[in-house]
Formats: structure tokens, C-alpha cells, sequence
């Protein structure tokens, strides 16, 4: 009898790994992440398990493609050392308020974000291009809330960034903070904030706390906390 159960579990186990085979990419958790990848758990699953390496490949995939606009930079050392980080100019046709310092899972996620989501969100649910991003900054040495006690922030590992508006092609400005209260623009808003939870950790805003009334924080820790 065990050698039969034994058999039928090995049995289940072939049928098994020969079904991932046949699955789409974006589907398989064991292929590695494209560019072009469908957004989803997968996708940030894949997203979230790469490598130095793999993640500085894609990266340069996506600079290629013109989804993003980065410049490598030295490592530094210091209170908040920072490793294998890239300075972010651009998001392909969208513009940045300033350009700033991301570790690379931040650039690359950001990049999909852009591309996969808030533009098409843009322009189906807002009917205009989205064609300029305002942030607060992402690298800051210093703690959460800079409470002495706390532990540190995303923001002193560059692993974070903090959007506060929303420019488009038709001369409209929308920012979180009036934005989130406008019965026109808060679907919009609430639609992009969840769709984050595809690419990065968290993605914090408004309704989170008062802290975050002004922005949303995108940060790679954690796995999917979209609030």
C-alpha cells in the first residue's frame, strides 16, 4: 500500500511539473521575470525574488525600451550606505517633478508601475495622457516618522518613493491631497494606489494615516499592503 501511494504521489508530482511547462510566463512562478509580464502576484512574486544581477539586467532591458531613464551611481558609504543605486530621470513619455535616487528594485518596479498602470489607468478613467509625476523624494537618513527609536525608514535605504501629484497632457493637476477628496478624481486616484500593490511592498496613502494625506509612499517592504 505505501508503495502504491508513494507511486500515485510521484505520478501527481510529474503531472504537476509538466503542467508549469505549459504555462504562460506571467502565470509560472519558476520563469523568470519579462518585461512584459502580465501585473499580478506572479509578477510581483518574481519581482520581489531577484537577484543583484537579474535585477540590474532588466533594468537595463527597461532603459532600452524607453520605459524609464536611469544613470548608475556609486556606492556610498556613511550613517545610510547605499548599494547598486540608480538616479531615475524619467518614466518613458512622463516627465518627473525631479529626478531621484532609487535602489534598483524601486526603479524597476516603478518603471512597470508607469507603464502597465497609471498611464492606461490615465487614460481610460481620467481620458488624457498622464504626462508628468510629482514626488516628495525617496532617500532620506532617517528613521520612520524620525522618531529616535524607531526603526529605519524605506527612505534610508532609497527604497521608497513619495508621490504627491499627478500632472496631464490636457493641463489638468491633480494632487493627493485635494484629489483623494474629489468625487472626480478619488476613483482615479483609489485605482492607481491599488494597482501598486502589483509592483511594490506597500503602498500607503490617505486612507492610511494623517501622515499620509499629502502622498502616496511606495515602498518595497513587506508583500501587497495597499491602503
Amino acid at each position: 500500500m505505501r508503495g502504491k501511494s508513494l507511486l500515485i504521489c510521484l505520478v501527481i508530482a510529474g503531472v504537476a511539473a509538466e503542467g508549469y511547462r505549459w504555462l504562460p510566463s506571467y502565470y509560472n512562478p519558476f520563469v523568470p521575470l519579462k518585461l512584459d509580464d502580465r501585473p499580478g502576484k506572479i509578477t510581483q512574486y518574481k519581482l520581489r525574488r531577484l537577484s543583484p544581477e537579474a535585477c540590474a539586467n532588466l533594468l537595463s532591458q527597461a532603459n532600452q525600451k524607453q520605459l524609464i531613464e536611469t544613470q548608475a551611481l556609486a556606492d556610498s558609504a556613511g550613517e545610510c550606505p547605499l548599494k547598486d543605486v540608480v538616479r531615475v530621470r524619467r518614466f518613458g513619455p512622463v516627465s518627473l517633478s525631479s529626478s531621484f535616487i532609487a535602489s534598483c528594485p524601486l526603479a524597476l518596479s516603478s518603471a512597470l508601475f508607469v507603464h502597465q498602470q497609471a498611464r492606461p489607468l490615465s487614460k481610460t478613467m481620467m481620458g488624457s495622457e498622464l504626462v508628468r509625476i510629482e514626488h516628495l523624494g525617496s532617500f532620506a537618513c532617517r528613521n520612520i516618522y524620525h522618531r529616535p527609536d524607531a526603526r529605519r525608514s524605506e527612505h534610508a535605504s532609497a527604497e521608497a518613493l513619495d508621490i504627491s501629484a499627478f500632472q496631464l497632457a490636457d493641463g489638468e493637476r491633480i494632487t493627493v491631497l485635494r484629489g483623494w477628496r474629489n468625487d472626480t478624481t478619488q476613483p482615479w486616484l483609489k485605482a492607481l494606489l491599488s494597482a501598486s500593490c502589483d509592483y511594490y511592498g506597500n503602498g500607503l496613502g490617505p486612507e492610511y494615516n494623517a501622515a499620509h494625506a499629502n502622498h502616496f509612499h511606495l515602498g518595497m517592504r513587506g508583500f501587497g499592503l495597499c491602503r
